[in-house]
């Protein structure tokens, strides 16, 4: 009875225990970086005429973050707001924005970024592998 009673009190406990509660998406790395890339992506086949999108590709890396999220316990509803938040947006495309300033391209430079397209396909990176030069 005795035992019963402190197994139940510890299940009780157990229980009231707080949930850790998720990060937000933008705070977990893989899933934010990955975005940033395609985005990053986007961003040089829609500047550069020398450069298309492997659409495919681009297409799969979405479906596999959006697993990726969904595995960590994230629901479609929480990526659905992530993905089409304009705050997000902004905050992304800033860092695109800046991660470009690093590679010494700025905004709207044609031939910087169609250099950078090259070197990344070159490279076969993340930025790279979904991209094509003609």
């Amino acid at each position: 009875m005795r035992s019963m009673m402190l197994m139940a009190l510890v299940a009780l406990s157990l229980g009231a225990q707080p949930v850790a509660a998720k990060p937000p998406l933008r705070e977990v790395a893989e899933i934010d970086d990955g975005l940033l890339w395609i985005g990053i992506a986007d961003e040089i086949r829609k500047t550069c005429p020398d450069i298309s999108a492997r659409m495919v590709s681009a297409f799969s890396r979405l479906n596999e973050l959006r697993n990726k999220a969904l595995k960590l316990g994230y629901s479609a509803d929480e990526i659905k707001a992530y993905v089409r938040s304009d705050a997000e947006k902004a905050r992304m495309r800033q860092r695109g924005y800046a991660w470009l300033e690093t590679k010494g391209v700025a905004v709207g430079d044609v031939q910087g970024y169609c250099a950078l397209g090259r070197e990344e396909i070159d490279r076969n990176s993340s930025i790279g592998s979904l991209l094509r030069a003609h």
